[in-house]
């Protein structure tokens, strides 16, 4: 297995194989009355919590020093979730990496599903709100509509399969994050780079599809926002996704080979290469629509 990791699809270790040490990456902005839910559904086992903060005023950090003591705080050097991102991911120690929002929209308690596909085979384990075991409280109609068609483009433009181009709940494995090819230099730079935003996750899935990883999508339930407002815009932000297709058609980063496969993950789905078989359900089951 890669990275020398292995665990069952259970959650349990297998003899003389430990399990895979789970770096979760949180960005953060003004999210201290958001933290101490998410943090407390957080396994206990995890290998690093990294909250990755762009310059909160209302004691984000010190919040989040509180609960988790150990926790890694990265500020980020310019702005947007994706740089965010960026900066998070240079500070990962373990093997897998979890992209998590702090809003507590992505349940923690999935992160388990996520880790069981990546042991299972996948490079890449995609959420996704509208496969089966998915869903959604927070997504609009209006929402629902673009992102559709985004997934058709990008499924067009790449030969990939996805259900859900613009969700942000994924993992994969650390020795994956050269093939991102994401700008973290220049620090002190305030202005926005190419993928800086929210079309991080376009530029993501687009170039895992490219490196040709082997992509799995997992089911995933999306809350509603605890506090606060979200900063994403539909439209500006829809445009941004649409953008980042075309730029990533055209440019060279990720290196594609032939389609990248994709397949579904259903709760219980064995995600080997060829196997659809159906397994006992795995010990976290995520959380049902309430």
């Amino acid at each position: 297995m890669r990275n020398g990791a292995v665990i069952d699809l259970f959650g349990t270790d297998l003899p003389g194989q430990r399990r895979p040490r789970v770096s979760v990456v949180i960005p953060t902005y003004n999210e201290a009355r958001n933290l101490p839910h998410v943090f407390a559904l957080l396994p206990a086992d995890l290998h690093q919590v990294i909250v990755v903060d762009g310059h909160s005023v209302d004691g984000t950090v010190d919040v989040a020093r509180e609960l988790r003591p150990d926790v890694t705080v990265v500020r980020q050097n310019r702005r947007g979730k994706g740089n965010a991102m960026a900066c998070g991911f240079a500070a990962v120690t373990g093997d897998v990496v979890v992209m998590l929002d702090a809003d507590g929209s992505a349940d923690p308690r999935e992160i388990e599903r996520y880790v069981d596909a990546l042991v299972a085979g996948a490079d890449f384990a995609k959420g996704s709100r509208f496969v089966a075991g998915g869903g959604s409280d927070d997504i609009t109609a209006m929402r629902a509509w673009g992102n559709r068609w985004l997934n058709r483009a990008v499924n067009v433009l790449f030969g990939t399969r996805y259900t859900d181009l613009c969700y942000g709940y994924n993992a994969f494995w650390a020795h994956c994050l050269p093939t991102l090819e994401l700008e973290v230099e220049d620090r002190g730079r305030s202005r926005k780079l190419w993928g800086d935003g929210f079309e991080i996750e376009t530029i993501i899935n687009t170039r895992v599809a490219k490196a040709d990883l082997r992509i799995v999508e997992v089911p995933s339930f999306e809350f509603a926002r605890i506090h606060g407002q979200s900063n994403l815009n539909t439209w500006r932000d829809g445009f941004r996704v649409l953008g980042a297709l075309v730029v990533e058609r055209l440019n060279r980063k990720g290196a594609r080979r032939r389609p990248a496969a994709v397949a579904s993950l259903p709760c219980g789905a064995d995600p080997a290469e060829g196997n659809r078989t159906p397994l006992p359900e795995p010990r976290t089951l995520g959380v049902q629509s309430a």
